[in-house]
């Protein structure tokens, strides 16, 4: 049996192309006597009868009574004919079965909630982001109210249990209230084991949050995302409405701008499905939700670490500093979204801001305070042996430095130089004679030493450069007429 199309090409292959029946039998890899069968007709009609038997139909119960009682696929109907004898395709099979078994599905039951009665919460997560000299992968928190549909957005570059924590609290800050129940999936902050038939085991730091801020927490059923659909749709719709097209260039600014669109466009838009502004439900819903608990938790996140030899903790690659003498010590991390506190003995020994770029060295200038001054007095220490050991007398002159002087030991650096340059002999009866002198200063030392090394010019010879000029000269007899003695002293 040919379609339609079929017959057309065999009328046109021999009345426009003039093509023989062997001609078109071969063209169109069908019976030469089927071309001739359809040549003589002039219309196209169907073959009425009985339809042709198929290997199947023997069958076709057995496959019925299969998919009443479970829903297999095709595949295993097939393995299991086989083993009954069939020996046709699994192609006729498969259609059979998509014949009397029309694939189902899947309806949902439209859940309803009470003002107040529960948020549900989930993760998303967009790209990578720029923090500091890197890249981090950029997730964000959605918290949805399921009576009003006030949506809560806070992006994070990290999914731990702190950030999970805070989230909730600005969440609950944003709603003015606690729902009694949160609704969450098989996320591991939430819940760490799920099994089928039997009770989720919660996250015990999770459960007692809970606690603190009065609200139960409900799991989902494993693949059921459409039992928080809310929620669901929440993170699809910061995707499409507020992601989509952003360019990401700051994480800084993020924050700031999802508050924006929040304040201007998701809280404040006509829902599709209530037909009212969350922001409107919301005024109905907050007399509903608990109060929050005036006493702050600690959402930290508690380990322990040894600090290097270099008075360093090691968090996410970077590492931050602790007070040198403690360094090689067991010491506790609390770390939060925005700080890391570090204790020794429950005593807190230093505070830093979180940062969340990679491999970035933070460091408090006061705590390497303690070593330089004790590498300082180790070699102030060593300088004044070298001094005392410089003259018998150096002792006393160098308490004769301390009191005249204000920075005694800025002399004895000038002192133990000029021993560098001077002999050792001429430096120690250089200090015992400015201990004599009571000349308590280096520069006292140093003229004393340039004086006793100072050479003075001994005389030259007469030098006569006119010899012949100078034998000329004439002189005059002397007058000893004042040294005649007169007559009358001599009487």
């Amino acid at each position: 049996m040919i379609d339609y199309e079929t017959f057309c090409k065999i009328h046109d292959c021999h009345h426009r192309q003039g093509l023989t029946i062997a001609q078109i039998a071969r063209f169109l890899g069908i019976h030469r006597g089927t071309v001739a069968m359809w040549l003589a007709r002039a219309r196209f009609t169907r073959r009425r009868g009985q339809p042709r038997p198929s290997k199947l139909d023997p069958f076709k119960p057995s496959i019925i009574r299969l998919l009443d009682t479970h829903p297999y696929s095709a595949q295993q109907i097939f393995q299991r004919l086989r083993e009954e004898g069939y020996r046709g395709g699994v192609s006729i099979l498969r259609d059979y079965v998509r014949r009397v078994r029309p694939p189902q599905r899947t309806v949902y039951l439209k859940l309803h909630f009470a003002p107040g009665e529960c948020a549900q919460v989930d993760w998303g997560n967009y790209g990578s982001v720029a923090v500091g000299n890197t890249q981090r992968r950029l997730s964000f928190f959605v918290m949805v109210l399921a009576f009003s549909r006030q949506m809560f957005v806070e992006f994070t570059v990290s999914q731990t249990m702190e950030h999970f924590l805070a989230c909730h609290e600005h969440a609950f800050r944003a709603f003015g209230g606690v729902p009694a129940r949160v609704m969450v999936d098989n996320l591991k902050s939430a819940v760490l084991q799920r099994l089928a038939g039997v009770a989720p085991v919660f996250n015990p730091r999770y459960l007692d949050f809970a606690r603190h801020h009065g609200f139960a927490i409900t799991h989902c059923n494993v693949a059921r995302g459409n039992e928080k659909g809310r929620v669901e749709s929440g993170v699809g719709y910061v995707k499409k409405n507020f992601l989509n097209g952003l360019e990401l260039t700051e994480f800084a600014a993020i924050q700031a701008a999802v508050q924006v669109w929040l304040d201007t466009v998701a809280n404040v838009r006509i829902h599709g499905e209530t037909q009212q502004r969350p922001i409107d439900l919301l005024m109905q819903e907050r007399p509903h939700l608990g109060s929050l608990n005036p006493h702050p938790y600690d959402i930290a996140r508690t380990f322990t670490s040894v600090a290097s030899s270099q008075f360093r903790i090691t968090l996410d690659t970077n590492h931050y500093s602790v007070p040198a003498s403690y360094a090689h010590r067991k010491l506790t991390v609390k770390a939060y979204p925005d700080r890391i506190c570090i204790y020794f003995d429950n005593q807190l020994i230093a505070r830093h801001s979180r940062h969340y770029g990679r491999h970035q060295d933070i460091e408090d200038p006061d705590h390497a305070k303690s070593l330089i001054a004790q590498r300082r007095r180790a070699s102030e220490q060593r300088l004044l042996m070298r001094f005392l050991a410089l003259s018998p007398d150096a002792a006393a002159y160098y308490d004769g430095l301390e009191q005249r002087r204000f920075n005694a030991r800025h002399h004895v650096r000038k002192i133990l130089a000029l021993a560098e340059i001077y002999s050792p002999d001429l430096v120690a009866r250089a200090i015992s004679d400015g201990l004599a002198f009571e000349a308590f200063s280096a520069e006292y030392i140093t003229n004393i030493l340039e004086a006793r090394t100072r050479t003075l010019p001994e005389p030259g010879p007469l030098q006569l450069t006119r010899r012949h000029d100078l034998l000329d000269i004439d002189i005059d007899p002397p007058d000893l007429n004042d040294y005649k003695v007169n007559d009358h002293d001599t009487e």
